[in-house]
């Protein structure tokens, strides 16, 4: 069973909660946060007033990719919940899903490229990190004690990983059941609410890519297999997932009664329609601890489904157990170096 995110920085730290804050993690925590900075206007040009959540009056011109999307506003208010030794900043907002029609939290984290100038007019690739367990209230992505974006920021540095920008929604509407990701009917849309509504938001936010070279998932557990799901459901918007100890196919209480949705949200169904009808090619790393089961089931859907546009390999973790702590080790290890090279990264400005 997981631990909360919470109950684990408690036993992390023990009696070191002074300590903590003399480390600055929780610096500037409640503060109002801007994610990315509009070049300076020109000499002698005014200054426009913004407004918050409206979309800046002046912004930079695309850079000569015409992948490149730039923020469409309106913008959200983010609100900063913990702080990373790198001076990056995790933050929160509320989202309300005009297309799912659920509302919940999202959690964001920019890499400290993505305020570089020299970047300004450059997309970033687009991680959504989703938790396993209930998924809510909180997305436990978002504690730095897991390690995902110092990870990140350090693989950048490595030259190993794309500086992502990670996008941690809440995975279900409640804590008592699980919802596979997906539109049950008479349940809320939460299929919907990731694959729609948290893609919009973050287009309406961040500099990021039309096309699906810029989108992938990570998950652990549940959120493994919704990431998955999400990658063969929707191939012309998301191109890769790493899919952490997760199962392979659907089992919501809430399908009773629902056979045929059930099928459409069956990742063995989704993989075969992907084979059979020829693509597009969706690449899905899975990830699995020497220490837990689950194996097996991973191998067999790669026997069966990793072929003709599905590619699919397995990162064994060596003495891993199902924790994220032992997922983000295997990241580290190669998962991140895998994804980065499946997706596009921005491009400096020249001279």
């Amino acid at each position: 069973m997981w631990i909360s995110a919470t109950l684990a920085v408690a036993l992390l730290l023990g009696g070191g909660g002074f300590a903590a804050w003399k480390l600055d993690w929780f610096s500037g925590n409640g503060s109002t946060v801007s994610f990315g900075k509009t070049p300076p206007a020109a000499a002698g040009a005014e200054t426009p007033e913004k407004v918050p959540g409206e979309a800046p009056k002046t912004a930079p011109t695309p850079s000569g990719d015409p992948d490149v999307q730039l923020a469409t506003g309106p913008a959200a208010t983010f609100k900063q919940t913990t702080k990373l030794d790198d001076g990056t900043v995790i933050a929160k907002t509320r989202l309300a899903g005009a297309k799912s029609g659920f509302e919940g939290d999202v959690w964001v984290w920019t890499p400290k490229e993505y305020e570089d100038p020299k970047y300004a007019k450059s997309g970033f690739p687009v991680l959504i990190a989703l938790p396993g367990g209930n998924g809510f209230p909180a997305n436990y992505w978002s504690d730095r004690s897991l390690g995902l974006q110092k990870a990140i920021g350090e693989g950048v540095q490595a030259g190993t990983s794309l500086p992502f920008i990670v996008i941690m929604p809440v995975l279900n509407p409640d804590a008592k059941y699980y919802y596979d990701g997906s539109d049950i009917p008479g349940q809320p849309k939460m299929g919907t609410w990731i694959a729609e509504d948290v893609p919009d938001f973050t287009r309406a936010n961040f500099r990021t890519y039309k096309s699906r070279d810029g989108w992938a998932f990570m998950g652990s557990s549940s959120g493994a297999f919704v990431g998955m799901k999400e990658v063969l459901q929707h191939p012309d918007r998301f191109k890769a997932v790493i899919a952490s100890g997760g199962e392979t196919v659907p089992d919501s209480p809430f399908w009773k009664g629902h056979q045929a949705e059930m099928d459409a949200n069956n990742p063995e169904k989704l993989a075969q329609k992907l084979i059979d009808t020829g693509g597009p090619e969706v690449y899905i790393n899975f990830q699995v601890g020497t220490k837990e089961s689950g194996k097996q089931r991973m191998t067999q859907f790669q026997e069966k489904y990793g072929k003709g546009p599905v590619k699919i390999t397995i990162r064994d973790i060596q003495n891993g157990e199902h924790n994220g702590w032992h997922y983000v080790r295997g990241m580290k290890e190669g998962s991140l170096e895998w994804i980065s090279k499946v997706l596009k990264g921005p491009k400096p400005a020249s001279g």
